[in-house]
């Protein structure tokens, strides 16, 4: 607009002049001013209010031991979101042995990552106090659902969800990591901002389903995450395809090419998309690194240099290329 406009409220006073003009109001009158801002005026004041907004705002600290942070994220809940971190955190591992993997659960009220890696039980201690992550397939694990009984919801109010965050971002003894993959819970609000305000975190993966309203949710997501200067990898398009294990016909049940379509409007890279739905699929480990036994596979082109880093853009200290390296999720 290039334009701000200031209201005044004068008792009986009808004032005119000045590029503004006055409306009656009763017995008061508004007065509307208006002045056009110079491009210079313009910038200082978007300086000023950035400034301004970033008061009170917590100083980003990376997570002791942690090279980089990949957060997987989606506007809406049920589209795949867990899955895609699970498998996210095994290709990794499976890209590279020598790597370090770990999986953080930040979802505190719905936590899917021990039932995912066949986890259960609580940490141990270090003897900093510190929790220490459970460990199965290669992949260092922390969840709140490990701190809970498997059935016994969570009904907590915000100030006890951030306190949680905060023991789960500071109060883990990760060891030395390469990767570590945070699953977060649906939606943009308090968890998001809390995680994306107190550590560097390298890039997001944005998840949805096909459908029109994940969509609509998941392009909320993936501006939020701009907002907090938050680099987004891209996209991946969950569900899209059922194949019957009888005739192997392929139907798109929630639609074909939405993730697509919103990576266009995004200007972002489609990372990948499932390949059919599998029926069989039972919560278990149903492949393995080594072997493919199910058409539930998810290929994602993650952009990797000799530097790990992701996408086109810059994150953390190192500067990305678009050399393609094609890794194997597999579902559970």
């Amino acid at each position: 607009m290039g334009s701000w406009q200031r209201l005044l409220l004068f008792g009986g006073v009808s004032l005119r002049g000045g590029g503004g003009t006055s409306v009656p109001l009763g017995r008061s009158q508004v007065l509307v001013c208006r002045r056009q801002l110079s491009g210079g005026d313009s910038e200082t004041l978007k300086q000023r209010r950035s400034q301004i907004l970033s008061r009170g705002l917590p100083k980003q600290k990376p997570i002791q031991g942690v090279k980089q942070v990949i957060v997987v994220a989606s506007g809406k809940g049920g589209v795949g979101k867990s899955t895609t971190a699970v498998n996210l955190a095994l290709a990794l591992a499976a890209n590279d042995s020598s790597k370090a993997i770990g999986l953080l659960d930040v979802d505190v009220y719905g936590p899917s990552i021990p039932k995912m890696m066949n986890l259960k039980g609580n940490p141990e201690l270090s003897q900093d106090n510190l929790m220490r992550p459970l460990l199965n397939y290669g992949i260092a694990c922390m969840s709140m659902g490990f701190l809970v009984e498997e059935t016994a919801p969570v009904v907590w109010r915000g100030l006890m969800v951030m306190s949680a965050i905060e023991k789960l971002l500071r109060q883990v003894d990760w060891g030395h990591l390469d990767y570590l993959v945070v699953d977060m819970p649906p939606g943009t609000g308090d968890v998001q901002l809390s995680v994306s305000q107190n550590i560097p975190i390298s890039g997001a993966v944005i998840v949805s389903t096909p459908q029109d309203i994940a969509l609509m949710d998941a392009h909320k997501g993936a501006e939020m995450f701009r907002k907090v200067h938050v680099p987004v990898l891209g996209l991946v398009q969950n569900m899209s395809v059922f194949q019957c294990p009888q005739c192997k016909h392929k139907t798109h049940i929630f639609g074909a090419d939405g993730a697509r379509r919103l990576a266009r409007t995004l200007d972002l890279d489609v990372l990948g998309q499932s390949l059919p739905e599998d029926c069989r699929r039972s919560g278990k480990k149903i492949a393995t690194t080594s072997k493919v036994n199910s058409p539930s596979v998810l290929e994602i082109c993650l952009l990797l240099n000799n530097k790990k880093t992701f996408g086109n853009q810059q994150c953390g200290d190192a500067t990305y290329r678009n050399n393609r390296i094609m890794v194997i999720f597999f579902y559970f």
